[in-house]
């Protein structure tokens, strides 16, 4: 009779311990965007010299007779040399299924980091000139990057915070404290993407000024929940 009785509060025990477990927290989840502008002082330069010919030996020899006049370009033009390197290289053969015949392709892309903006048309101008046919990408950014995401965070937080409390501010209740913070950021530079270019087409001996990066967005999103008193 004492187990029966043991037994039956261990199962009122555990009955009342499930449905306290099962009690919910009143919360409101809410997202908010911190968003701050700034006008970029460094880029990112991604550009390629390609070859291409019947004979894989002198495509690969001319892409880097190529390659070494664009490099002492670079040196030349006071980059230093921790702020520029070989992103990639490749030897590709290619069909033509209509002359049967077999032609290759030479390709060597160089990453610069430009960290003077007033270099910039020169920079690509003499590149284009010395053998560079393709300018892959460009990005601008911000050396002040790192301190510019906190205050884009610090800005998400606290557009979070105030839209919670215009929700509940019908309801008569408060928010609390928050319980979950989610970053949803993602970092978007102003990408200007140019098809191949010749050296015909920018060989000009007037200097132009061709770059307009105006304004960078640094951008936080955040989801966060918040309990509400």
């Amino acid at each position: 009779m004492k187990n029966l009785v043991l037994i039956l509060i261990s199962l009122i025990t555990m009955m009342s311990e499930a449905q306290e477990s099962k009690v919910v927290t009143p919360m409101i989840n809410v997202s908010g965007e911190g968003k701050v502008f700034t006008a970029p002082d460094l880029s990112c330069i991604t550009v390629s010299v390609e070859t291409k010919g019947k004979n894989s030996t002198e495509v690969k020899k001319l892409n880097d007779e190529k390659i070494e006049a664009v490099l002492n370009f670079i040196k030349k033009s006071k980059i230093p040399t921790t702020d520029f390197k070989t992103h990639r290289v490749s030897l590709n053969t290619q069909y033509d299924y209509e002359t049967k015949k077999h032609s290759f392709i030479a390709t060597q892309s160089i990453e610069i980091n430009l960290k003077d903006l007033s270099k910039y048309d020169a920079l690509m101008e003499g590149m284009v000139n010395a053998g560079v046919n393709q300018i892959n990408s460009v990005e601008f950014k911000s050396s002040k990057m790192v301190a510019l995401q906190s205050e884009a965070r610090k800005l998400a937080m606290k557009e979070a915070k105030l839209k919670a409390e215009d929700y509940v501010s019908v309801l008569g209740q408060k928010v609390g404290k928050a319980i979950l913070i989610s970053d949803n950021s993602q970092t978007f530079y102003p990408q200007p993407m140019y098809a191949q270019m010749k050296s015909m087409d920018m060989a000009e001996s007037a200097p132009r000024e061709t770059l307009a990066v105006g304004e960078i967005a640094i951008v936080a999103n955040v989801t966060v929940s918040f309990s509400l008193d």
